[in-house]
């Protein structure tokens, strides 16, 4: 008996009870016993609270799960959800709604819980061969739309991981066969090459889900390209064609009964020419549509999209058009494309050039709508000493310069040092007789990377006006934020530093450190960010002129000695 007594937990003294109770008494939290004002919100309120507590719940891009995921743990903010949904029998047909609205399983939480549940799993699984847990999730999920249909209505989009699709194509099939409202999901890749594993997948999918938007036929899938003539999935928006060997006929049939077709992408088709946009009696037009992409087709050429844009249906209709390594599709073309597109608000040209424009004069890129564009040219010469894709830079220079494209906003090339090809400006002439200037006059976004680079380098360009006066002198300094690659030399601190790019007063440009990184005197001590939340900020109101002594956030000069005032 003396040896158990060692056992037996100490009883704590009297003392230290108290103690304890007094300690929880302090830092009790005081509870609301109000009314409950929750009560008060609609669902409108209700459901953009919960919008913010998941975010992924009111995700309906119709692109897969790696590409439409944000920065946070979706497996996280899904069972804050849920657990919204079971606090108020009001919250449940609002936050139910939502969870089950774009659904995503992930196969790892994107936190530090995972770690937990990794070494649970561990221990839970069997031969040392960790559990599927996506799987598992997927599974539950398929049991719980099957056994409530009105669940199995809500849900729209369906997100996987890439493994989870392609090993759980029968758990995936009962899950869409209660899905009738379907309008997107992650399928498996042999289900775009006519796999016969995803016959019974298809199956489902076509007699279930009425209203699926987005579709991919890849070679393989010819069959399945022509099961469209006999009415299924006539709500598509989006349809990829890739490497297909059909004839062009059976694919302007089945596009013509797509009344709600919006994007159109066509890649590796070996057939695709220009005579495939022509009128034929007997043979639906080809649609009208707001995207189109163009991938390595090499037997189409400008006449034929001109000959497509000539009708003025299809002209107003388009806003967006890729063209990607089209060797029949050059440069030398744009300008001829843009004058039919008139309502073109994007354009992304991708090519790789072995040898440099004509030295005749192509007419300059002109496009009223032109809002963004994509110009990546990447020349395939190792040449140190010679670029052909310099020649295709230097044109779209002096598109710009020549006021062609006065509504493009945002510009995106392959060249790190196009940017400073802007500064190279013709002067102009400041006078007060001197005509209008047709030269570069708006504001513009670059966005510049090399080769060897992963991330776009931003330059923010606002020139001066046409007459080239200041734009300080007409409403505050424009500035830019420009951090090439090179840096502007080592007097300018190399990598690490940001500079500015101004006007220079005769239609040019000047660059500058930025404020931050400017040589400061004894009346420039001021820290950085103290005059505003940016150096554009710090170096003039929004009227432009500099700041007074005695205004809040501005330190009193006692040097007159300031080289940069």
């Amino acid at each position: 008996m003396g040896f158990m007594k060692l056992f037996r937990r100490p009883k704590s003294p009297k003392k230290n009870k108290a103690l304890a109770r007094h300690n929880d008494a302090q830092f009790q939290f005081p509870s609301y016993t109000g009314p409950d004002q929750t009560r008060r919100l609609d669902d409108k309120i209700l459901r953009l609270i919960f919008q913010y507590v998941c975010l992924h719940c009111a995700d309906e891009s119709l692109e897969a799960s790696e590409e439409s995921g944000y920065e946070g743990c979706m497996s996280c903010d899904m069972r804050d959800l849920a657990h919204c949904a079971l606090t108020k029998r009001q919250w449940y047909s609002v936050a139910a709604g939502l969870l089950y609205k774009s659904i995503r399983i992930d196969a790892v939480h994107y936190c530090e819980i995972e770690e937990i549940y990794a070494d649970q799993r561990r221990r839970k699984s069997r031969n040392g061969e960790e559990l599927d847990a996506p799987a598992m999730r997927l599974q539950q999920l398929c049991r719980t739309v099957r056994a409530n249909g009105n669940v199995g209505s809500r849900v729209r989009f369906l997100k996987l991981p890439y493994m989870t699709r392609e090993s759980c194509k029968a758990d995936l099939a009962r899950t869409v066969s209660v899905c009738p409202s379907l309008e997107y999901v992650d399928l498996p890749e042999g289900f775009y090459n006519g796999d016969p594993a995803c016959h019974t997948l298809r199956q489902e999918l076509q007699a279930r889900c009425p209203k699926i938007r987005k579709m991919k036929y890849n070679e393989g899938s010819e069959q399945a390209l022509e099961t469209l003539l006999h009415g299924y999935w006539q709500e598509l928006r989006i349809v990829d064609l890739n490497g297909i060997q059909i004839e062009p006929t059976t694919v302007r049939r089945a596009l013509g009964v797509l009344p709600w077709l919006s994007e159109l992408s066509f890649s590796h088709i070996a057939w695709m020419n220009d005579s495939f946009f022509h009128s034929v009696p007997g043979v639906p037009d080809f649609p009208a549509l707001d995207t189109l992409k163009l991938n390595k087709i090499h037997g189409l050429n400008a006449d034929g999209l001109v000959h497509y844009l000539s009708n003025p249906v299809n002209s107003d209709t388009l806003r967006t058009l890729r063209i990607k390594d089209c060797s029949r599709l050059p440069v030398a073309s744009l300008h001829i494309i843009l004058q039919s597109a008139r309502n073109l608000t994007s354009l992304e040209f991708i090519a790789t050039v072995s040898s440099s424009l004509p030295i005749d004069p192509i007419p300059p890129m002109a496009s009223r709508s032109l809002v963004k564009m994509n110009y990546e040219i990447v020349a395939n010469s190792t040449s140190q000493s010679y670029s052909p894709s310099t020649s295709y830079y230097q044109y779209l220079t002096n598109s710009l310069m020549s006021n062609s494209l006065p509504a493009l906003r945002q510009l995106y090339v392959r060249d790190p040092d196009f940017p400073e090809s802007l500064t190279l400006a013709p002067p102009i002439r400041p006078f007060a007789d001197a005509p209008p200037s047709q030269g570069f006059n708006q504001p513009l976004e670059v966005f510049s990377k090399g080769l060897d680079e992963l991330e776009w380098i931003f330059t923010s360009i606002m020139p001066a006006d046409g007459f080239g006066r200041r734009a300080s002198m007409v409403g505050g300094r424009p500035l830019s934020s420009y951090s090439a690659n090179k840096g502007m030399g080592p007097q300018w601190g190399g990598d690490a530093r940001r500079s500015v790019v101004v006007p220079n007063g005769f239609g040019g440009f000047l660059a500058i450190p930025a404020e931050n990184d400017r040589p400061r005197s004894a009346g420039n001590l001021a820290p950085p960010g103290a005059f505003g939340h940016s150096h554009s900020a710090s170096l003039s109101s929004l009227g432009g002129a500099p700041r007074a002594s005695w205004m809040p956030g501005h330190q009193k000069r006692s040097s007159r000695a300031d080289l940069w005032r």
